[in-house]
């Protein structure tokens, strides 16, 4: 038996956004729960689903924030670490006019390059029915080992394998170690969440079906989704190509956690229906509701804490028919 719907392996980090600037004209920043893993979690969560997480932290201020986050949304903790030694990973996220963002990081280390192979644990992956990971957790020698266990141990039990590649440049020693990691994370995946940009990086391809077509005639994954921003997102499975427009907001504040919320949906529609069978019908209402998630975090700072409730999704969906 399954008791988890979806466990996820990663980072777990602060994300500093700009909220304002104060009195003397300085930009501050608030310091909100982030890492694209566990807002995953949280939008499934908060959809129903049985989730936890797996990951570490330093044993800090922020670790413990972030702790009591994952027990507040209901994520499973018990298996989040804390180092003694090395300080919770933080990033501060610099927002565009438009909503877009620019990361620097704090890591070098971080708490979350830390978890090691032997605290992956075994009984969890093994009662999960979807493992979900990124590649933020093989940039380094240790944590790439702990991720690839995990990765084992969940294909040995018959785990569904959500890979999202999650490209963060900075990062990686070089953008050839991301693409070797990216292209081992292809090759142990059932479900692919990628994005506009990250396709065309890892292809080479321009246009996004060409992409697909590069990454299928190397690699057997059942079902791609590619999120692209403002033009909406599509879905491949099998022959199909679907399509969905985005629903646009007026007051989008800005796009953090746009693409987990996505693809936390993603996850909650093959939890309740499987990955076999569907139809053009199933791959449209999929798309229909992910967008509109993600559309509606986009108007909140942050993301793991204010995912949008079903209701919420539904909702907007109707407003806009």
């Amino acid at each position: 038996m399954k008791t988890y719907d979806v466990t996820a392996l990663g980072e777990l980090l602060i994300d500093f956004t700009e909220n304002g600037t104060s009195g003397q004209g300085n930009p501050m920043f608030e310091a909100n729960p982030g890492g694209a893993p566990c807002n995953v979690l949280a939008m499934l969560t908060k959809l129903g689903h049985k989730t936890a997480f797996v990951g570490k932290v330093g044993n800090d201020f922020f670790g413990k924030q972030l702790k009591d986050t994952l027990e507040e949304v209901g994520i499973n903790s018990d298996y989040l670490k804390m180092d003694d030694e090395i300080h919770t990973t933080l990033a501060l996220v610099h927002t565009y006019p438009d909503g877009d963002r620019d990361f620097s990081f704090y890591r070098n280390p971080g708490a979350d390059m830390m978890l090691t192979k032997e605290e992956v644990p075994e009984e969890l992956i093994r009662s999960s029915k979807i493992l979900h990971y990124g590649t933020l957790s093989m940039t380094h020698e240790g944590v790439r080992e702990a991720t690839k266990k995990a990765i084992r141990i969940a294909e040995e039990s018959g785990a569904i394998l959500s890979l999202d590649p999650n490209l963060r440049p900075p990062l990686w020693n070089s953008l050839e170690d991301a693409k070797e990691q990216v292209l081992y994370g292809l090759n142990h995946c059932q479900i692919l969440k990628i994005s506009d940009n990250e396709i065309q990086w890892l292809t080479g391809e321009e246009d996004f079906t060409a992409g697909v077509n590069w990454i299928r005639s190397r690699y057997d994954i059942k079902l791609i989704l590619v999120s692209m921003g403002k033009a909406g997102s599509r879905a491949y499975y099998e022959d199909l190509m679907v399509e969905v427009a985005p629903f646009l907001q007026e007051n989008t504040i800005e796009t953090t956690g746009a693409g987990d919320t996505f693809g936390g949906c993603i996850l909650h529609y093959v939890a309740e229906h499987g990955l076999e069978g569907l139809t053009e019908e199933n791959l449209t209402e999929m798309l229909t509701f992910a967008n509109g998630a993600a559309s509606l975090i986009t108007t909140k700072k942050g993301a793991l804490r204010v995912m949008p409730s079903k209701e919420e999704v539904e909702a907007l969906i109707q407003s806009r028919k």
